[in-house]
């Protein structure tokens, strides 16, 4: 099958950030295929897509966390599609609370959502990106895993976990033609922010030196340049982008 672009494989791809990045990606002229955990709503999400004209997204409902799903999903993708040659982790869950109150339950399902799922997806690809010797790896991290965040141990700590997956992978593809890098998102105007009582957010905003919220179209912009062929030299790396709320 002749592509224009690779298979790109967006996971959490239905969701606010996730949606921008598969309509960006799209509008590269990349075969998108956007995971998601709520079958009606993806269903509900892949009409509006292609209602807007974006014709080349796709849907895989691979369970991230299952290890054997996963590889039945990412055969699922090679089959209809192609192998992936960009893969995105954006997949990820919320389970707050101070580590006091924490259930191991809390704890579990966050890491296994926001950090076993990613050595799942990388893992699964791997092999389809060494013998086409060509790859792009972007792992969407958070602010909260550079600084940490009360009441978010279990997110930070997976996340930062992220990061230290991505140096490592980085070091281990560096000369087999695929790059492995993170991305750290501060606040973003998704509809999960825009929720919180005004009070809050107002809060939250004024504590941004830029004094607004990130808009998730901002996100999709940076993965597309670290997705692109020209973006070979840049690998292990972490980008902030949080209007300047951490710097380090």
């Amino acid at each position: 099958m002749t592509q224009t672009a690779p298979v790109a494989w967006v996971t959490g791809g239905t969701g606010g950030i996730g949606t921008a990045i598969c309509r960006a990606m799209a509008k590269e002229g990349y075969q998108v295929v956007a995971g998601y955990h709520n079958p009606e709503k993806a269903k509900h999400w892949l009409e509006e897509q292609r209602a807007e004209g974006f014709e080349n997204i796709a849907l895989s409902g691979a369970n991230l966390i299952d290890y054997e799903d996963c590889e039945a999903g990412v055969r699922e993708i090679r089959d209809k599609f192609g192998p992936v040659g960009v893969l995105v982790n954006c997949a990820g869950i919320t389970r707050d609370t101070t580590l006091k109150k924490m259930s191991p339950e809390q704890w579990g399902e966050v890491i296994n959502c926001n950090l076993n799922s990613v050595f799942n997806t990388c893992r699964c690809v791997l092999e389809d990106m060494l013998e086409s010797g060509y790859g792009r790896i972007v792992n969407i991290s958070s602010i909260n895993g550079r600084k940490g965040q009360f009441g978010q141990a279990n997110y930070a700590a997976a996340k930062a976990g992220m990061h230290g997956l991505t140096m490592s992978l980085a070091q281990e593809t560096a000369t087999k033609g695929i790059t492995v890098n993170t991305l750290s998102p501060g606040y973003i105007a998704t509809d999960m922010i825009m929720k919180i009582p005004e009070k809050i957010r107002e809060s939250i905003r004024e504590g941004i030196p830029v004094k607004r919220f990130g808009e998730p179209e901002e996100i999709a912009r940076a993965v597309c340049f670290l997705a692109d062929r020209d973006s070979g030299f840049i690998t292990g790396a972490n980008l902030d982008i949080n209007g300047g709320q951490f710097m380090g």
